[in-house]
């Protein structure tokens, strides 16, 4: 592990609290050393108050801050003389150490202090550096660890037993502190945990967590137990889409809730899966206690959910009984799951969820792989896991979650995503928390949103196999599919039928309705197994209900759509599956009104092309952003039980009305 340390960086830094937030950024930056607001720093500094008195202030990471992009106001400065007060007590509950760092914080707006605040008081140094790295991590989750980390450091760490974060852990530190540190010094390493390093420079202990971490990670290698994996491709397999989305239903019905499943099949994810002893290695439980609250305690190997559920229930009743307060389970579905075709699935619910469980089990692997060679994975007892998932603020964490957006843990496929009606489709579905698919020929579509809900795939829907091709992707990215909106067509140039050819005819007809053929069939099974059922918005036009000249294919091919959506609802009622129909008209801010579309269209009226624009009974502006959100609305509960049903979105249309 080198130093990132950069003197030109760090000379830009005003003050102490400064250099606090360049060098937590250096530790974030190394998902080696922290993970997903893992690990924790500090710095003490003097400060005057408004009345004029001193006071020693503790700046540490506030809750809800990654260290990867701390900014000034992510460390809630407590005041030192409360917290070493507190250090001195003989017992004191976690939520009454919450109360305590929360009412002493100096700034009203300051997050919530972390909870090892009191761990970073006692330690005589001015700045602290926490993190959970994977080399220390490895090393004490193996028989005899505690020897293994006095054989690599020697007597310059203080080596703390593990105890769970919270005010037992300070005490128990601050003994130890106090009868083991000598001037030689250098780190504290808690088993299980992960390692402190101190100084009285920012360097220094940045440079020093860097050191100790590097002696951890060369003690591995000289034991032939660092490579993990040296290939990391994906690989492939035959389409798995059907078979992932059976599995994220049986995974939603054990939460209660629609999850999302993200997947890695790299070849190291799929070489660990394909272990001979994965049934017992997978199973000891996670790396550290920290990932416990994302990873759930333990992966489900394969497809039955239900013995998972059973068995995280039997874990649950055993443990249960002998907590101080009681306590509630959580929802049992797993959040890993290690199956030897689908590969390693992230369980959440959104994608970003998603794809931090696979990160942290990413990490897992190397640690399990590692403490393997040299000798043996041994995790925490169950106990102690339950009493880390089960710890009372977690419980009021939850307790005061609030109320989840209303596509949260579904997805969506929208073709002609690129722009117009089908990119705000896109963005109306993601403002609801749908994780989205975008499909376009263009490949802007790879680019139009960059966030984890969205992924876009470049194809023509009137292509049978890249149809296919789009659902296997997106389906892969985050375990199936919910709602599906066919937007994607064609408006060509105006042309009456006395002049129309069949090369455009078939065109017209290829993109508009035959794709569609295909993308419907396809997405049957999977709109299926969707976990509230499955829902289909056909993006139509008004041409359908009062067609005008000049628009034959067009026309045509809208009207055969709407009489598929009809008999798609007849048939897929009784697989819960909705299909609505939206007529738009006047939607001028999308790709299909060109210029040249635009003054052929008002030619054939006999109307300037800025009366044709103002042709609506209500003569308003209607954008391509109306359209998307009475689209969002047609998949959600309002239209619960609506389905065959055709909306005019048109401001008002004398000849449909």
């Amino acid at each position: 592990m080198k130093s990132l340390w950069q003197e030109s960086e760090a000379s830009k830094c005003k003050d102490e609290l400064d250099m606090r937030v360049y060098t937590s950024r250096l530790l974030g930056s190394d998902p080696a050393l922290v993970l997903h607001g893992g690990g924790n720093t500090s710095v003490k500094i003097r400060e005057t108050d408004i009345t004029g008195k001193e006071q020693d202030i503790l700046y540490v990471k506030g809750s809800g801050w990654d260290l990867a992009t701390i900014e000034r106001p992510g460390f809630a400065p407590v005041k030192m003389d409360h917290l070493l007060a507190l250090a001195k007590l003989d017992s004191l509950s976690d939520p009454q150490m919450v109360n305590e760092l929360k009412t002493h914080v100096t700034v009203a707006s300051a997050p919530t202090p972390s909870v090892e605040a009191i761990l970073h008081a006692i330690l005589p140094f001015k700045f602290v550096d926490h993190t959970h790295a994977d080399s220390i991590v490895t090393v004490t989750n193996t028989p005899g660890g505690k020897e293994k980390i006095k054989e690599i450091y020697g007597d310059s760490v203080v080596v703390v037993d593990y105890i769970m974060p919270g005010f037992d852990l300070a005490r128990q530190c601050a003994r130890q502190f106090a009868e083991e540190a000598h001037e030689k010094t250098v780190g504290m390493v808690l088993l299980n945990h992960g390692i402190f390093s101190f100084a009285d420079t920012a360097k220094e202990s940045y440079e020093l967590m860097i050191e100790l971490v590097t002696r951890a990670e060369d003690y591995i290698k000289s034991k032939n137990a660092w490579v993990v994996s040296e290939n990391v491709q994906q690989v492939e397999v035959s389409p798995i889409r059907k078979e992932l989305a059976q599995v994220r239903r049986d995974v939603s019905k054990a939460a209660g809730k629609s999850m999302l499943l993200c997947s890695d099949r790299s070849s190291k994810a799929m070489e660990f899966i394909a272990r001979g002893d994965i049934s017992k290695i997978s199973q000891q439980g996670p790396a550290t206690p920290d990932h416990v609250i994302r990873t759930k305690r333990l992966p489900m190997l394969g497809r039955d959910v239900d013995k998972y559920v059973k068995d995280y229930k039997a874990f649950f009743d055993k443990n249960s009984k002998n907590t101080k307060e009681p306590v509630t389970m959580l929802d049992p579905a797993p959040r890993v799951i290690l199956d030897p075709e689908l590969g390693l699935l992230g369980v959440g619910t959104s994608a970003n969820d998603a794809n931090i469980v696979l990160e942290l089990y990413d990490h897992t692997i190397d640690v399990i792989s590692r403490a393997s060679k040299l000798g043996e994975f041994c995790a925490l007892p169950a106990k102690d896991i339950f009493d880390v998932e089960y710890w009372d603020l977690e419980q009021a964490k939850l307790r005061k979650g609030g109320r989840p957006p209303e596509f949260a843990g579904e997805v969506a496929l929208v073709t002609g995503a690129a722009s117009g009606i089908g990119k705000a489709c896109c963005e109306a579905l993601l403002a609801k928390g749908a994780a989205v698919i975008g499909m376009d020929i263009s490949p802007d579509v790879e680019t139009v949103f960059d966030r984890a809900d969205f992924i876009g795939v470049v194809g023509d829907v009137g292509d049978e196999e890249q149809v296919i091709n789009a659902l296997e992707i997106g389906v892969r990215a985050f375990g199936g599919l919910d709602m599906l909106v066919l937007n994607a067509g064609i408006f060509p140039g105006g042309c009456a039928l006395s002049e129309l050819d069949l090369k455009t005819w078939r065109k017209v007809m290829s993109i508009n309705l035959d794709g569609n053929v295909a993308l419907l069939r396809e997405a049957h099974p999977i709109l299926k197994n969707s976990p509230k059922g499955g829902r289909v918005v056909f993006i139509a036009s008004k041409n359908v209900l009062a067609p005008g000249p000049g628009a034959a294919a067009y026309s045509a091919s809208k009207a055969a759509l709407t009489q598929l959506a009809r008999i798609a609802a007849l048939e897929w009622g009784k697989d819960n599956i909705r299909i609505n129909v939206l007529h738009p008209d006047a939607v001028y801010d999308t790709g299909l009104w060109t210029e040249e579309v635009l003054e052929a269209r008002a030619k054939h009226y006999g109307m300037s092309v800025a009366d044709y624009k103002a042709r609506n009974v209500l003569k308003a502006e209607v954008t391509s952003k109306d359209v998307a959100n009475l689209c969002a609305e047609m998949c959600g509960q309002l239209f619960a039980k609506t389905t065959g049903v055709q909306i005019a979105i048109d401001g008002g249309n004398e000849r449909v009305i």
